[in-house]
C-alpha cells in the first residue's frame, strides 16, 4: 500500500481561516481613514448648519407680520452677515472647533436671500457646500 503525503483539506481550511483572522486584525493599522473622517465631519457640520438655517428662516416666516415685513422678530437669529463663521456658529447654537473656515457671498438683504457658502476644514482642505438664508 502506498503512503500518502500532504495535508488534509481540513488542515488547509484551518490555515486559511487563521490567516484571514490575522489579516483582519492587522489591516486597520495599514489603512488610513483620516481623510474619510474629516470629510464626514465637514459634511456633518454643513448638514447641521443647513438644518439650523431652515429652522431659523421658518421661525422668521412664522413670526413676521404681514403689514411690516421688516419687523425684527424675537427668537430669530440675525443672519444678515451672510457666509461667516460667526453666523454659522449662531445657527449651530455653539462654536465649531478650530480649524474650519467659511467662505461665500455676504448678501445681507433682503430677507429670504440665499447665500451659497462653503465650509472648509483648513488642515485637510475637505469642503462641503451649505446655504444661509437671510432672516431679520
Amino acid at each position: 500500500m502506498l503512503k500518502q503525503k500532504g495535508f488534509t483539506l481540513i488542515e488547509l481550511i484551518v490555515v486559511i481561516v487563521i490567516l484571514g483572522i490575522l489579516a483582519a486584525t492587522a489591516l486597520p493599522k495599514f489603512v488610513d481613514l483620516t481623510g474619510d473622517a474629516q470629510k464626514a465631519a465637514v459634511q456633518g457640520f454643513t448638514g447641521a448648519i443647513n438644518g439650523g438655517d431652515s429652522i431659523n428662516f421658518s421661525t422668521y416666516l412664522a413670526r413676521r407680520t404681514v403689514s411690516d415685513l421688516s419687523v425684527a422678530t424675537a427668537g430669530v437669529q440675525d443672519t444678515t452677515g451672510g457666509c461667516t463663521l460667526a453666523v454659522a456658529n449662531t445657527l449651530l447654537s455653539q462654536a465649531m472647533p478650530s480649524g474650519y473656515a467659511v467662505t461665500g457671498s455676504t448678501t445681507g438683504t433682503p430677507a429670504g436671500t440665499v447665500n451659497a457658502c462653503t465650509l472648509t476644514h483648513t488642515a485637510s482642505t475637505q469642503s462641503a457646500p451649505f446655504n444661509i438664508t437671510v432672516a431679520k
